[in-house]
C-alpha cells in the first residue's frame, strides 16, 4: 500500500477528532499505525480502507 496515501488519510481522519491535520505523534507511532492498517487490510481485503483507518486512529487516540 502507498504509505503517502495512508499518511494523508490518517491526517484527514485526525481532523475529525479536532486535530489540525498534523500528526500528533512521531514517525515511530505512525509506522505502528501503518503496519496495523496494512495487516488488517490484508486480512480483510473486502473491508473499506477508510473504516480501517478510522478504527486505527480512534484506537490510537483512545489509548
Amino acid at each position: 500500500m502507498d504509505k503517502k496515501l495512508i499518511r494523508k488519510m490518517v491526517q484527514k481522519c485526525l481532523i475529525q477528532y479536532r486535530h489540525d491535520g498534523s500528526l500528533p505523534f512521531g514517525e515511530a507511532e505512525f509506522e505502528e499505525i501503518y503496519i496495523k492498517i496494512v495487516k488488517q487490510k490484508n486480512e480483510e481485503p473486502e473491508a473499506d480502507l477508510h473504516d480501517i483507518i478510522n478504527d486505527a486512529v480512534y484506537e490510537f487516540l483512545a489509548t
